[in-house]
């Protein structure tokens, strides 16, 4: 028997889609397509199972439906009333429908949304009598769909909630990264289990979870559910193995070479209590400590740290301070690692002193950052 073939589309955080479409086909992918924002790619639809549990960097696995030209709204609501909507999902299943546009010639978006949300319940009136509820808040079924200058393309959400919300962070800190971004920077540092990598302004400990997870092998997905649960197409036969053999290949949670420091009492304890919820609070070792008087916990390493860069009013010039210093601690107390410092600002990096041996563009949300590698050996050339 063959099986169809599904095309998907998979987004992430800008800057990481190169690093997803090698995940991508380490799980099987075919025809992976990088472009702004995400990867596109084919195969069975299993694979969605997969990816969605699998993936360290992935937002969203969506699933494409359909697609066609249009010149107004009445051609997508006209697209999006041919498609068997009773066939995908229930009708007492709740939806949303989101929609996001490049160079789109329509005057409302929010009105186009509106047609194809009256083009679904038309539809399931016709079918079975009835239509679903929308719900904006927690849908069972999220519906995208994403419209360039000629092509309105729909998507169903295989994931539900976002991938980066893994369900182990319960405290986060004042200006967390999204977990798949902490992912994306480990994966940049090119850092490997068994390396001692080294967190020194750890805030609630994302990048050291994900750095654990790592370790221990720990599918990301593995502790939350998903949208393709929801959906008429979903195979628990199929699915249930997939999750068995991730938690299977787990390993024991084993004290690792991952060490985080955090001058704030109130982000250990978020960090405490993220890693208790997770199981993890025997595999990293967390203190108390200012950045630039604790000693590197190992000779050599990794360093990833996403340190403020001056988001709020009225830090700028603390930080104008703070960044000279940084360098010199990296110069003096951590010798033979090489760090990796995420920032939005692109002038306080200079400031460390240090030649920057790579910059590369990532957004952390909207905000465009750079992440800044320096490889620090004993007497580094300061600029």
């Amino acid at each position: 028997m063959t099986m169809k073939t599904e095309q998907f589309f998979a987004t992430c955080p800008r800057g990481l889609e190169a690093m997803l479409a090698d995940e991508l086909r380490e799980q099987g992918a075919q025809s992976t397509t990088a472009t702004y924002g995400g990867v596109a790619f084919s195969g069975e639809f299993e694979l969605c199972y997969r990816v969605n549990l699998h993936s360290r960097l992935a937002s969203r696995v969506l699933w494409r439906i359909a697609g066609g030209e249009y010149d107004n709204e009445e051609d997508i609501y006209q697209g999006a009333l041919s498609i068997d909507w009773p066939t995908r999902f229930e009708v007492t299943r709740t939806i949303v429908v989101k929609m996001t546009a490049q160079k789109s010639p329509l005057k409302s978006l929010e009105f186009a949304t509106l047609r194809i949300k009256d083009a679904i319940c038309d539809r399931f009136r016709e079918a079975v009598g009835a239509r679903p509820t929308v719900d904006i808040r927690d849908p069972d079924v999220r519906v995208h769909a994403f419209l360039t200058d000629r092509e309105c393309t729909l998507y169903l959400d295989t994931s539900g909630a976002s991938l980066f919300k893994r369900g182990l962070r319960i405290q986060a800190g004042a200006a967390p990264i999204n977990e798949n971004l902490a992912a994306g920077l480990i994966k940049l540092s090119g850092w490997r289990p068994g390396v001692p990598l080294f967190d020194p302004m750890c805030g609630s400990a994302t990048i050291l979870m994900e750095a654990a997870q790592i370790a221990l092998n720990i599918a990301p997905g593995s502790g939350r559910n998903f949208g393709f649960e929801k959906l008429l197409r979903f195979e628990p036969a199929v699915c249930v193995p997939i999750r068995q053999a991730a938690v299977a290949a787990q390993l024991p949670a084993t004290p690792q070479a991952i060490y985080g420091r955090d001058m704030f009492g109130n982000s250990l304890a978020d960090a405490r209590v993220n890693l208790e919820a997770a199981g993890l609070d025997q595999v990293i070792e967390l203190k108390q400590g200012n950045v630039l008087e604790v000693p590197a916990p190992a000779e050599s390493g990794v360093i990833v740290t996403n340190p403020p860069y001056g988001i709020r009013n009225g830090e700028q010039a603390e930080l104008l301070e703070f960044y000279p210093k940084l360098g010199d601690w990296l110069k003096k107390k951590c010798a033979s690692w090489n760090a990796y410092i995420l920032s939005a600002d692109m002038e306080l990096p200079k400031l460390i002193r240090l030649n920057a041996t790579k910059r590369t563009p990532l957004f952390n949300g909207a905000l465009e950052c750079r992440l800044f590698e320096y490889k620090i050996v004993a007497g580094s050339a300061r600029k």
